[in-house]
């Protein structure tokens, strides 16, 4: 068998031989399973989206799709008060992502990024061949902006953050995201905001006095449209050029009729944005009430999801506990975070079942 395997990989490029791929979170096809693992919102997408999804089912799917999505960028840039050559649209944030570090990071220096903090960031980095420093969060697992500064210029590709953090949840304040743009002000500040709407602070607001400044959003979280895979980039029309060039040199046609039509539906229905990001923060305050009772400690979170651990049992076992009771959680097996548990806020019902299952799962390794 490992002959056949070293034959097999013989076809390979030595780029993909090297490769370690991101992992996503389980996605298992058992019925009746509390899933908090993956970060989905656990309320479905407005009403408005639905419809305007089978009205572009039934209308010109032999076509192709606007390939610049004009009438959902119109509408994205409407809503942050940009213009529309300020807004890039792609198949999903990780899709935006992946076009962002190759627009820009490609220097031959390294890429600043916090020691903790989305994998798929040194995955594009290993496909793209960006070198990387990572940069240790504090103690308290925050991100230390001033570590970030060069006094001795030495020389970087820039920096890429997510605010809020994942899979911390600790989100910066705008003045420190202001400090890290005004360190570095030659090379682009990435904001990964994926999770910015359930409580953090966006920096959509700094783009007119910040050329260095992309900022990267997705539907998938609170906008409840993982399965569409839409995400977005806003930015100076410069660094947006810079994107469209990637992208048109990749795939024109990233978003099909069928999303953009939900996206400008789903931006269209301001009221069950509101209505279900704030059943999720409300959920999540109950959450972390419930885990600290346990004796469990909770990092404060500005996102659809709490990072916690205990002061005595172990993660992993913890994690095992809950799936056998039927309810998923994340965990990662890497320094500095293995005794933490990711878990993502669900409904009401669905806290209730973790929190039962979790003093089941307590008491047993008690």
């Amino acid at each position: 068998m490992k002959q056949n395997s070293d034959l097999n990989a013989s076809f390979y490029s030595p780029v993909v031989r090297r490769l370690v791929p991101y992992v996503p979170g389980e996605q298992p096809k058992i019925d009746g399973l509390v899933k908090l693992n993956t970060n989905e919102n656990p309320y479905p997408p407005s009403p408005r989206v639905l419809a305007a999804i089978q009205l572009a089912a039934q209308q010109g799917l032999q076509l192709y799709p606007d390939p610049e999505a004009t009438a959902l960028r119109q509408t994205i840039a409407a809503h942050h008060g940009l213009e529309p050559q300020q807004v890039f649209l792609g198949n999903g944030s990780d899709e935006v992502l992946a076009h962002g570090f190759f627009a820009f990071f490609q220097h031959g220096c390294p890429l600043l990024m916090p020691d903790i903090s989305y994998s798929f960031y040194q995955v594009y980095c290993r496909l793209y061949g960006i070198p990387v420093e990572t940069v240790p969060l504090t103690e308290s697992l925050c991100l230390d902006v001033a570590a970030y500064a060069r006094a001795d210029g030495t020389a970087i590709a820039g920096v890429v953050i997510a605010n809020p953090n994942a899979p911390t949840g600790v989100g910066l304040a705008l003045q420190q995201v202001e400090q890290l743009l005004r360190l570095h002000p030659r090379r682009v500040v990435l904001v990964d905001e994926a999770y910015v709407d359930f409580g953090g602070d966006s920096a959509m607001g700094l783009i007119a006095q910040y050329p260095n400044l992309l900022v990267v959003h997705t539907l998938s979280k609170s906008r409840s449209l993982a399965g569409l895979r839409i995400g977005f980039a806003c930015g100076q029309a410069h660094l947006i050029e810079a994107l469209e060039r990637v992208k048109n040199s990749f795939n024109s046609y990233p978003l099909d009729r069928l999303a953009i039509a939900g996206g400008v539906a789903a931006f269209e229905d301001q009221a069950w944005f509101e209505q279900t990001r704030r059943a999720v923060m409300s959920s999540r305050e109950g959450l972390v009430l419930a885990l600290e009772d346990f004796g469990l400690q909770v990092l404060p979170s500005q996102a659809n999801f709490v990072f916690a651990r205990h002061p005595t049992q172990d993660a992993a076992a913890i994690a095992a506990g809950l799936r056998a009771r039927g309810v998923l959680v994340r965990h990662f097996k890497l320094p500095r975070i293995e005794q933490y548990l990711r878990i993502s806020v669900g409904t009401p019902a669905q806290c209730d079942a973790l929190v039962q299952a979790l003093a089941s799962v307590l008491a047993a390794l008690a």
